[in-house]
């Protein structure tokens, strides 16, 4: 499944990044962020890994996360193993727009287990994980602009 969402941000790109990249400020912006596990000290960068506790639909689970790439100020991915052999990848894409605001791109591509079964669960949470992506960037661009 994926999920893909854009919003401006009235901030400057380098700004939304150095947010973006601190893990100890996950819990100001990610809404199913609900803890962390272990996490390094100090900014993420290309190799940096974190466990990261996640609610979603009720449910808490653990995703271990690496920064598999992180271009300051435009671009970082992520890839994330779950529980049961899940995983995922997340790409943030930053666009300043020169004008001192940042269109912030978020894609989130999931693989639930199970094969069909996994498939059918995937789809049932598609709605919450649409509705909690926009959410968070809007979280994300209220802490921005304040």
């Amino acid at each position: 499944m994926r999920v893909e969402r854009r919003i401006e941000i009235n901030a400057p790109a380098e700004r939304v990044y150095d947010l973006v990249m601190d893990p100890r400020r996950l819990e100001d912006w990610v809404t199913i962020h609900a803890g962390l596990k272990d996490a390094p000290a100090g900014d993420l960068k290309k190799g940096s890994e974190l466990v990261q506790c996640l609610k979603l639909a009720g449910r808490r689970f653990d995703v271990h996360w690496e920064v598999v790439q992180a271009e300051k100020p435009k671009r970082v991915v992520w890839e994330g193993k779950g529980p049961v052999h899940s995983r995922a990848k997340v790409v943030y894409d930053l666009d300043p727009d020169g004008d001192g605001k940042t269109c912030f791109s978020y894609m989130n591509e999931y693989s639930m287990p199970g094969g069909p079964l996994g498939r059918i669960a995937a789809g049932a949470l598609k709605h919450t994980a649409e509705r909690e992506s926009e959410r968070t960037l809007e979280e994300l661009k209220r802490i921005m602009e304040s």
